[in-house]
């Protein structure tokens, strides 16, 4: 059995929320596949659709936004204003000949290093069947 290549991912943590959970993910020991690279950023909703595209013409085959959710400490609005991020990057991804299953969101709160482990192997072997 040939043993596939792990797909590249980035993923966009946010430094007071979803970033200690992937911190405590390898402290835990917790496996998870080993071509995830993160950027930490104040808050989700601040990321750009650019740095997004960018990502993928830099060879990233996937691109996770691990989002404050309500947790977020400057806003309420910040899962909305995430989604509709999400949403207008997917509408450019198309535009583009990207298939916008490689873009994922989701709310990694910061003890859930087990849920952030579990999203990173499901998105890993979706871009690997997708390839």
């Amino acid at each position: 059995m040939v043993k596939k290549n792990n797909a590249r991912i980035l993923v966009f943590s946010t430094e007071k929320i979803s970033d200690p959970a992937i911190d405590m993910a390898g402290l835990l020991k917790l496996y998870y596949p080993s071509k995830v690279y993160t950027i930490a950023v104040p808050c989700s909703s601040a990321i750009k659709p650019r740095w997004i595209l960018h990502a993928f013409n830099q060879g990233f085959d996937g691109v996770f936004i691990a989002a404050d959710g309500s947790d977020c400490p400057y806003g309420e609005s910040c899962t909305a204003k995430t989604g509709i991020l999400v949403k207008q990057t997917h509408e450019l991804m198309k535009e583009k000949n990207i298939n916008p299953a490689r873009l994922k969101m989701a709310a990694i709160c910061s003890v859930c290093s087990e849920s952030f482990v579990k999203h990173m192997k499901s998105f890993n072997e979706a871009l690997q069947k997708g390839k």
